[in-house]
Formats: C-alpha cells, structure tokens, sequence
C-alpha cells in the first residue's frame, strides 16, 4: 500500500502545487498527509527544525512516498532536501534499510531541480511543473487503472485552444502594438482616471486595457527602488502597457516609514517612505499606476496612495492578508473593520475597487462554489459601502489543472449573479487573469500558453464588445525567472495579439464553440443554484451579513470552507472542517469519507456553528 507524506517549508507562501497534487492523489484514492506547519519549519541553512518531530510523523504514518515544494531559492531548496534526504538516512526510514520509505520527490522552480539532479540523480525525482498531471500520477507510482480517465483524456476545449494558440504563435508579429488614445486632457496627469483612460481607449480599439504587476528584486533597498523607476521609464517609453501595478514589498505594505533594521524584505519593491511613490509616479509618466493595499493601517495607507501615486484602483484582500495566510499583523476581525473603513474612503474618492479576494480561497484549496461566494459577497459590500465602479479580477487556470470550461462557467456565474447589482452607481469592470501557477518552465510552451488563456478570456462574455475591457497580463517567464520590461512588453504584445486573432477566427467562422456550450451552461447554472443555496441562508441567519462582523461569522462558521489553512486553525475549525478533491476539471467540497459535500449540506454545518 502506498502512503504519501506532502511537505513545504513555511516561509513559501506558494500553496498551489502541494495542493494540487494532493488533491489529485485524493481524486486517485490515495492515501495522503500534510505535513503542519510545526513540522515544516527550516532555519536559516534549510534545515527542518523540529527533525525529531519529522522523523517521528513519516514512522508513524508510514510513509512510503515523501513529496517536497519549493519555490524560492535554489540553494534553500537544495539545503531542505539535503536536510530531509540525511535526516531519512541517518534514521533508518527508507524501505532498503528497513524502513517504509520508497521515494522522495521534488518540486519546485528549474534551477532548483537541477541543483538538486546533479546531487542525487535519481535519488530524488524532480517535477518543474510543466508535467502532465497523469505523467506526475505515474512517476508517482500509481498504476494506469487508478488513473481516472477524465484526467488522462483532458478538456476538448483545452485542447482545441492550445492548437489555436500554436497556430498563433506562428504567424505572431513581434511589431503588434495597440493603438493608444491620449486624446483627452487629464492624460498622464492628477487627474486621470481609470474610467477616463478606458472610455477614450474604446473610442480607438475594442482590444482590453492591459495592467501588469512589476518588481525588481535587489538585496538592496535603495538599489531595488532605483532599479524600479528605471522599469517605469522604459515600460512607459515603450507605450504597450497601460496600468503600472507596483509588486510592494511585505515590509511597504506592513510597516510603511517605519524603521525597518534588521527585518527581512522577503522580496518585491522596498518602498519605505511616501517621497519614493512620488517619484516613483513621476518616473511611470503617463501610466496609471496602484499598488497593494496595506496589510496594517489599511485606510491609512490609502489615503497616501491617493495622494501620492494617483492610485488607478484600490486593493482589499477583506479575510486575507492578515494573520490567516501570514501576510499580515491584523487579526481577521480587525483586517475586516479596517477594510470596510476603507471602503468607505474610496467611496469619497469615487475610485474603483477590486477585492483580491477570491483566487485566495483557490489558493487554500476551497471549492469553486466558495470561490464564487466570496466574489458575490465582495460585491455586495461594495455597493453597500457606495463604490461606483466594481472591477472584477477573475483568476483563470487556479488552480492549474481547472479546466476551461469550468473557468468560463465560474466567471459567467459571478458575473450573473452580480450584475443584477448594476444601476447608474454601481458598475462591473471583468479583469481576467491567468493563475499564478499555470505557465511552464518551457518558454516556448509558456508563450503558446499566454495566447491560449488569452483566448479562453475572450469566451467570458461572448455577447458583449468590449469585454473584457481590463487584463491582468502575467508574463510569461512566471515559472522561469523574474519577469523583466522586455518580457513584459512582449508578454502585453502576445495578450492582445491573441485576442485579436481569436476574434478573427470567430468572425470567420474558423472555430466552432457552439459544442461547449452547452456543458459551459449546465455547469454554470449549477455553480448558481448552489450559490444561491448559500447565499440564501447567509442572508437568513448571519446577523447584519454585509458589515466586518458578518463577514467574520461567515469564515468562522463555515459558509467559506479553507482546507488548506496553515495560520490560526485553531480558531477557525469550522473553515478547515471539510476537504476538497478535484474532479472533471473542478474542486468540489467533500466530508471526511471522501463524499461531495452540496450547498444544503454546508449551510446545515455552518448554521449550527453562529
């Protein structure tokens, strides 16, 4: 009998991959174990700190198949698994040595895999991500009939997409630009608006306005912040990007000018002071440009990116980036007070507002129905709170092995459920993205999969013009080194290229998407009955369900189901009391046997828990 044991050290935020593969194994009808957070810490060599703890956790469950992810370092990843490696050794634990333990995997970026190759050949089995899923389900032993054949088999609109995508690349221009408007006199200056950028855009081209994160990373600080403004300069002198999205720093977001000596920057830009944004905002002339919000003195930090990058649209993470994914110092309630008062700021200014909300279930293994939920609560706070102007961000391919349809059917049974929300004052704004996780380390292949999902935007909203009228562009280098001007233009150029070639082909009637529509439908109106189930008995039983204590009691009683939450699970037992399995493209929620868990059957859980 095989037993697999999934491990990642604490400090990599980077949940998606051992997510994914436990819920593939689950989906096999494998036994599997998490590792906690207790026993996945590492010092500063890499070392497991609680080894004893280890050592006893893989005797006791017997482990035969030990996994291990990382995505930062490549010295720190070979260091974890030299730790793991001698520790396994020195301990009798493998299976020639009388122990249970067969193999040992890895995954993680490319440079680590080949760090770790040249030390252990085939000691240790590396996967950079780019594998198919059965491919990874075979080398991790299963046998072909434990395989399910859904998984084998894939998504008929994936495929069809990828072909396209090819084809595309083919015949791609490097010379592709979308035409600008800067015909209207806030351009560039205080006063420009996101709502003014993107009603001149339409008057030129029905091709989306293109957002992009952006970070150097340097060990120094004032290197780092230097190093940016010149990226703002290029990527503004170029004229392919539209929206400068600035990837901050942990410390810029939780302790802004403050001291910061002795604190680890744990990567993105170190902006430290409200003079930097200045000049910062001065350097990306005429971007729009925003940032992360705060994770602490949240409303605070806002009004200083009002006042000193013009902020194109504010950022609520509303249940995260505090204390439940460690992104944060605010306990969840307090995350949610400041949030809401916060909202009430942005109301004033009459500047959007996206709540990054719902991947970040997604990350933590949750349903798609909770995925779904959070989006529909968010817009509803919103609109309560009097934001004028919603923008939707819709993580497509999260996790990696989602299959499009269901990404459409989630995107439209958001879209449906709250765009009966819209009136003069209220507004939805679609701003698909591609997941965090999905491109390959193969550049060619991470390209093709750019076009590809760019096409898969364009099915969200088939009837409306200009939709999607915003994209999130992740660059394709994502899975193989940190994304630079160059790449981040090209990355713009293949997004909006692809967009353009697949309208054409469907003007044409080159490509026949009428055969998916119908699954697209069932599934989204199912997505809609559940939700409607949920939302129902929120609305019935959670005092005041719209304000920061509703929305605390939602989480804590269970409407929300999170899996995978490493941070206080102690406090919120009611969140991590179900799992969740990937089936036929999707995550479904299911109880401890392994059985779907429907909306009736959560909302009894959570009811009993208010």
């Amino acid at each position: 009998m095989r037993r697999y044991g999934l491990l990642k050290p604490t400090h990599d935020a980077h949940t998606l991959g051992i997510n994914a593969i436990k819920s593939q194994l689950i989906a096999c009808n494998q036994i599997v174990f998490l590792a906690d957070e207790q026993l996945s810490k590492t010092n500063h060599n890499g070392e497991i700190e609680a080894s004893k703890e280890l050592v006893k956790w893989l005797k006791d469950h017997q482990i035969t198949h030990l996994g291990l992810s990382y995505r930062l370092d490549e010295k720190d990843a070979l260091n974890t698994v030299k730790s793991i490696f001698n520790l396994c050794v020195a301990n009798y634990l493998f299976e020639n040595r009388g122990g249970s333990l067969r193999k040992i995997y890895f995954a993680g970026l490319p440079q680590s895999c080949e760090l770790i190759k040249e030390v252990f050949n085939d000691q240790v089995i590396t996967f950079v991500g780019s594998e198919e899923m059965a491919n990874v389900l075979r080398s991790l032993d299963l046998n072909e009939d434990e395989i399910p054949k859904s998984l084998i088999k894939g998504s008929e609109y994936d495929h069809l997409l990828m072909d396209l995508a090819k084809d595309f690349m083919n015949s791609f221009d490097s010379n592709f630009k979308v035409e600008k408007n800067t015909n209207y006199k806030e351009f560039g200056t205080k006063q420009d608006r996101l709502t003014l950028r993107l009603k001149a855009h339409q008057k030129k081209t029905d091709l989306p306005l293109t957002r992009l994160h952006v970070g150097p990373y340097h060990q120094d600080r004032l290197e780092a912040v230097a190093s940016f403004k010149e990226w703002c300069k290029e990527l503004a002198d170029t004229q392919h990007l539209d929206i400068l999205s600035i990837g901050s720093s942990q410390l810029t977001q939780s302790k802004f000018n403050e001291d910061w000596t002795n604190l680890a920057n744990g990567g993105g830009v170190p902006i430290q002071n409200e003079s930097e944004y200045e000049e910062i905002y001065e350097a990306s002339r005429p971007l729009l440009v925003r940032t992360y919000s705060g994770t602490n003195h949240i409303d605070e930090l806002a009004i200083i990116h009002e006042r000193s990058i013009n902020i194109a649209w504010h950022a609520l993470s509303l249940w995260w980036f505090n204390q439940l994914d460690g992104r944060g110092p605010n306990d969840l309630l307090t995350n949610l007070k400041q949030s809401i008062k916060t909202l009430d700021f942005i109301a004033d200014t009459n500047k959007p507002y996206e709540p990054n909300t719902p991947h970040h279930f997604a990350f933590r293994k949750s349903d798609d129905v909770t995925y779904i939920i959070s989006a529909v609560l968010a817009a509803r706070l919103a609109k309560k709170h009097g934001i004028q102007d919603f923008i939707l961000q819709v993580m497509l391919n999260t996790p990696r092995f989602t299959w499009g349809i269901t990404d459409i059917a989630k995107a439209r049974a958001i879209l449906e459920l709250i765009k009966p929300l819209e009136d003069e004052n209220f507004k939805v704004l679609l701003q698909p993205r591609a997941g965090l996780d999905f491109f390959s380390p193969d550049e060619k292949k991470a390209k093709q999969q750019l076009a590809m999902v760019s096409m898969l935007m364009d099915d969200i909203e088939v009837d409306v013009k200009n939709s999607p009228p915003l994209v999130h562009v992740v660059s394709y280098s994502e899975a193989l080194y940190m994304a630079n001007p160059k790449v981040m233009n090209e990355s713009i150029q293949l997004t909006c290229a692809a967009l353009e070639y697949y309208r054409k082909l469907k003007k044409e009637h080159k490509v026949e998407l009428s055969r998916f529509e119908k699954d697209m439908t069932e599934l989204k109106q199912h997505f809609i009955s559940e939700a409607n189930i949920i939302l129902e008995s929120i609305e019935r039983n959670v005092d005041e369900y719209l304000s920061a204590q509703g929305f605390y009691d939602i989480y804590e009683a269970g409407y929300l189901p999170t899996p995978y939450l490493y941070n206080a699970s102690e406090i919120f037992v009611n969140a991590i009391y179900f799992d969740s399995r990937y089936h036929n493209g999707s995550v479904i929620l299911v109880d401890k046997d392994g059985l779907e868990v429907d909306a009736i059957k959560r909302c009894e859980f959570a009811k009993k828990n208010l």
